[in-house]
């Protein structure tokens, strides 16, 4: 049975992927468009921000091993984790040389 798949000796077919969570989606693009609002409207610094996404990549790697989380997940959170501190810090570096450049 070779070059088929599991149902016979048709095409293999990669795997479906699952979705991802539509309510974690949301809930990723609500926390990094109010981190970006705070940073702009000054109610905190860049750092501050930046440093709340470092706390959560810990905290997510922590809680991953101690629930036994598979490292593919795992690395994917943290993943999507780095993009909004890299997000923020180039948002953040393109705000101070628009300001630097309007002064």
């Amino acid at each position: 049975m070779s070059g088929g798949s599991q149902f016979g000796d048709g095409p293999n077919y990669p795997p479906v992927l699952p979705e991802p969570d539509a309510h974690g989606q949301a809930a990723l693009i609500l926390a990094e468009s109010i981190l970006h609002m705070l940073v702009e409207t000054r109610a905190v610094t860049l750092h501050q921000a930046i440093a709340a996404v470092q706390t959560a990549t810990e905290v997510k790697a922590d809680v991953a091993e101690e629930m036994g989380e598979s490292s593919a997940r795992m690395q994917h959170s943290l993943r999507l984790l780095t993009a909004i501190g890299h997000s923020l810090a180039t948002d953040g570096s393109f705000a101070h040389g628009v300001a630097a450049n309007e002064a």
